[in-house]
C-alpha cells in the first residue's frame, strides 16, 4: 500500500525525477504549498489507492496536510475492500473521517456476480461506525459505464440514497457526464439533508441547481486547469456557503504541478486559486471552506 509521503524540508522521496514509464508521468511529489493562513479540510481523498512509490501511513500523509494547514480529511471507500479499509483507518487517527459505498463504475460488476445487494448490505453495516460521516461515493458515471451497466448504476445509486437518508448521513456524490441524470434521482427518491458533489464537474447551470437545493459543491485541482473554463464559471455563480475543497488523491494534482501524485498536502494550490477567482480574501475563504466542511460532515474532533 503506498500513501502520500513528504519527508523532511519537503523534499520528494522520488528525487531521481523519473517518471512513469511510456507515459512520462513524473511520480516524484511535488514541492510543498506555503501554508494557508486559516485551516481547512480535504473532504475527499484515498489514502489506500497507489500514490508514488514509497511505502508510508496515514500518519505520515496526514502530518504533511498539517504543516500546510490541511487539519484534517475524508478517506473515501469505493468498493468493500476500500470501505473496509476506511473503518479501520478513521480508528487510526482522529484527523480522519470516512466515507463507504460502491463506486457506481463497480456496481455493474458486483451485480453481474450476484453479489450487489450482499455488497450494499456490508456498506450499511460499515457506515454504522461513529467516524464514519458519509455514504459515498456514489452516483452516476456514464462516460465508463453504458448498456445495461447503467441500470446497476441507478439502483446502487438509489439504494444509498436509502442507506444515507435512514443513517442520517452525508451523500457524497459521484458525478461524471450524467448531471440531469443525478439531480432526477435525487428528485425522485428525495435527497438526504446533506449532499456534497464530489470532484464538482458542472457548468454554471449546475451549480445554480446546487444552490437552490442547499447541496455542497466541492471543487478539485481540475478548477487550475487551463480548459476548466464551465468549473470556473460555475464557482463564480456557487453560493459561498456551499463551497467545499478537496484533492481526490492520486488523482487530479492540482496546476503547476498537473500529472505528478496528489496528496492532501496539496489542497493549499486549489485553495489559492479558488481566492484569486472569487477575489476573496484568502483568510476568510479558508474559515468559510472549514466551517462548511463541519457543517457537511460534523465534527472531527
Amino acid at each position: 500500500m503506498c500513501n502520500p509521503l513528504i519527508p523532511d524540508a519537503y523534499r520528494s522521496p522520488l528525487a531521481d525525477d523519473s517518471t512513469d514509464e511510456g507515459n512520462g508521468r513524473k511520480r516524484e511529489f511535488p514541492p510543498a504549498p506555503e501554508p494557508l493562513p486559516v485551516p481547512v479540510m480535504d473532504n475527499h481523498t484515498h489514502l489506500d489507492f497507489p500514490n508514488g512509490k514509497a511505502p508510508v501511513g496515514i500518519q505520515a500523509a496526514l502530518d504533511a496536510a498539517a504543516a500546510v494547514g490541511v487539519q484534517g480529511a475524508v478517506q473515501v471507500g469505493c468498493d468493500l475492500e476500500s470501505s473496509r479499509f476506511t473503518v479501520q483507518a478513521v480508528d487510526q487517527d482522529h484527523r480522519l473521517l470516512g466515507a463507504v459505498a460502491l463506486h457506481p463504475n463497480d456496481a455493474p460488476h458486483y451485480a453481474a456476480r450476484g453479489e450487489l445487494e450482499e455488497a450494499l448490505a456490508e456498506i450499511e453495516r460499515l457506515a454504522a461506525h461513529p467516524r464514519i460521516r458519509a455514504i459515498g461515493e456514489t452516483g452516476l458515471d456514464f462516460f465508463r459505464t453504458e448498456g445495461e451497466g447503467l441500470a446497476h448504476q441507478k439502483h446502487s445509486f438509489r439504494r444509498h440514497i436509502d442507506i444515507a437518508k435512514r443513517l442520517d448521513l452525508t451523500l457524497q456524490i459521484h458525478d461524471r457526464d450524467a448531471h440531469s441524470e443525478v439531480v432526477q434521482v435525487l428528485r425522485e427518491e428525495g435527497a438526504p439533508e446533506r449532499v456534497v458533489f464530489h470532484c464538482f464537474s458542472g457548468d454554471e447551470e449546475l451549480a445554480r441547481t446546487c444552490n437552490q437545493e442547499g447541496w455542497w459543491m466541492s471543487f478539485a485541482g481540475t478548477l487550475t486547469f487551463r480548459n476548466a473554463v464551465n468549473l470556473r464559471a460555475a464557482l463564480a455563480v456557487a453560493d459561498p456557503a456551499l463551497v467545499l475543497v478537496e484533492t481526490d488523491a492520486p488523482f487530479l494534482t492540482p496546476h503547476p504541478h498537473r500529472g505528478r501524485p496528489n496528496a492532501s498536502y496539496m489542497v493549499p494550490y486549489t485553495v489559492r486559486a479558488m481566492a484569486e477567482l472569487t477575489e476573496t480574501d484568502l483568510g476568510s475563504l479558508c474559515a468559510g471552506i472549514s466551517d462548511n466542511t463541519v457543517r457537511a460532515y460534523g465534527s472531527w474532533v
